[in-house]
C-alpha cells in the first residue's frame, strides 16, 4: 500500500506525519531517515488497529483510486 505523509524540516531533523491516519508520526534526523521510520509507525498503527477492532462487526469496501 501507499501512503501519502507530510515532512517538515526542524531545527532537530524531520518530523513526519500521516495524513490518512490521525495520530501516526515519526522522525528522523535526515529524509531519508524519517521516511523509513514512518513505515514502521504505519505497520504498529495498522496492527493497532487490527487488534482494538478485532471484536468488531466490520466491513470492507473497495473505492477507485483517485
Amino acid at each position: 500500500m501507499r501512503y501519502k505523509v507530510n515532512l517538515k524540516k526542524t531545527e532537530e531533523g524531520y518530523y513526519i506525519w500521516v495524513p490518512g491516519l490521525p495520530g501516526c508520526w515519526s522522525q528522523g534526523e535526515t529524509e531519508a531517515e524519517a521516511l523509513e521510520s514512518i513505515k514502521d509507525a504505519i505497520q504498529l498503527y495498522l496492527e493497532t488497529v487490527d487488534e482494538l477492532t478485532k471484536d468488531k462487526d466490520s466491513r470492507y469496501v473497495e473505492i477507485a483510486n483517485a
